[in-house]
């Protein structure tokens, strides 16, 4: 979830599985009590009804928003009155963005294919994946960045520490299946939507089934690569 103090026993690092389709798992949500439904329409409201397979009118309705604010709900978007907004669309946009990748995560060539095996983020996606050379290992699949202040930093870095069961020393929040490649900024594993903004403390979170399956198929040691630049930041 963010950076940890280094501590003095780690030496901080300066420098063929099956290929997982991109899916749009949900993660839990953060507990949120459902406001009353707002009447007004918002100003994405033909977008936010074509995403969510409504009748594509432009006009709120009772069930239009009773559709947005459950979505809104999932993904821990607040405030979760159903309204047609600027962030309810930008999530929403954002994931029609990582689907319409699907399994040619790095066309555009921007993560090292002369590196061997290499974890790549995309900020601007919100995506990440492991590839091996030219070939596609795992992924490519959603992951949830640092928010604005927080920003998970770019670069060539390298995998130099990862503990199973790590807790945050700075927000004393679990951070399982931590691999460390950046000062205190990690791979690892939360329990919320990977679209919950506005986003982490500067660690790549990641499904606890993506960041188990990266944790089997990284060690230290290994590249990692860090590019783009997440929405809103």
């Amino acid at each position: 979830m963010g950076d940890i103090s280094r501590r003095r026993t780690v030496a901080l690092g300066i420098t063929a599985g099956l290929v997982a389709p991109l899916t749009l798992a949900l993660g839990a949500a953060p507990a949120q009590a459902a406001p009353s439904c707002t009447t007004q329409t918002g100003p994405y409201q033909k977008q936010v009804e074509k995403f969510l397979r409504l009748t594509v009118d432009g006009r709120q309705s009772t069930s239009d928003c009773k559709a947005i604010q459950a979505f809104q709900t999932k993904h821990g978007i607040t405030p979760n009155a159903g309204y047609a907004g600027p962030v309810t669309w930008g999530v929403m946009d954002l994931m029609n963005k990582q689907k319409a990748v699907g399994k040619n995560p790095n066309k555009d060539g921007k993560c090292p294919v002369n590196k061997g095996r290499i974890a790549c983020v995309n900020l601007t996606l919100q995506l990440s994946w492991i590839q091996d050379g030219d070939k596609l290992v795992y992924g490519p699949v959603p992951v949830r960045t640092g928010r604005n202040g927080y920003e998970t930093r770019t670069g060539l870095k390298k995998i130099y520490w990862r503990n199973i069961d790590h807790v945050s020393t700075i927000y004393d929040v679990p951070m399982p299946y931590s691999q460390f490649f950046d000062g205190g900024q990690a791979f690892h594993s939360v329990g919320v939507s990977m679209w919950n903004p506005p986003g982490s403390h500067g660690c790549v979170n990641m499904t606890k089934a993506d960041a188990k399956k990266y944790w089997s198929l990284l060690k230290k040691g290994d590249d990692v690569y860090v590019y783009g630049r997440k929405p809103g930041t």
